[in-house]
C-alpha cells in the first residue's frame, strides 16, 4: 500500500488529531505540517515588516527629524524590534528543525528516548521535542 503524502492531504476546516488515530498517521501528519508552514509564514512576513520598519527609522534618524527624545524613543522602538525579530528568529529555527523531523519521520517522538510525545503535548505545543517527563527532568537539571 502506497503512503499517502501528507503534505497535500487536504483536512476537514475543524480538524484537530485524536488519540483515537494511529499515532502520527497521514492526517496528524498533515495537521500538523499545516500548523507549522502558517507559523513559519507568518513569521517571515512579521520578518520582513520589522525590517521595514527598521529601515524607516533609521532614514528618518538620518533625516535628523525630531529632538533629542524623539531620537531616544526611536532608538528604543528600534532595539525592541531587533530583540523581537531575534526571538522569532529562534522560533523559526526550531519551526524548521519540526518541519525537518516530519519529513524524515522523527516527529511526535522524543528526541532522548524515541518514545511517542503524545497527541495531547504535541496539540498544546508543536514544538515539543521530549515527553511531559524527560521535559521535566531535563528543566529539573538545568
Amino acid at each position: 500500500m502506497a503512503k499517502k503524502d501528507f503534505k497535500k492531504i487536504e483536512l476537514p476546516p475543524k480538524y484537530v488529531p485524536k488519540k483515537s488515530e494511529p499515532y502520527m498517521c497521514p492526517e496528524q501528519l498533515a495537521y500538523f505540517y499545516q500548523l507549522l508552514s502558517a507559523q513559519k509564514q507568518e513569521l517571515e512576513n512579521n520578518a520582513a515588516t520589522v525590517l521595514n520598519s527598521v529601515r524607516m527609522a533609521d532614514q528618518s534618524d538620518t533625516a535628523a527629524v525630531g529632538d533629542d527624545t524623539d531620537s531616544a524613543s526611536m532608538e528604543q522602538e528600534i532595539a525592541s524590534n531587533l530583540r523581537m525579530q531575534q526571538r522569532d528568529n529562534n522560533l523559526l529555527r526550531k519551526i524548521n528543525e519540526a518541519l525537518n523531523r516530519l519529513d524524515n519521520g522523527t516527529f511526535g517522538y522524543s528526541v532522548i528516548s524515541g518514545d511517542e510525545i503524545g497527541i495531547q503535548r504535541l496539540v498544546a505545543r508543536p514544538l515539543a521535542t521530549m515527553t511531559v517527563e524527560e521535559q521535566e527532568e531535563y528543566e529539573q537539571n538545568r
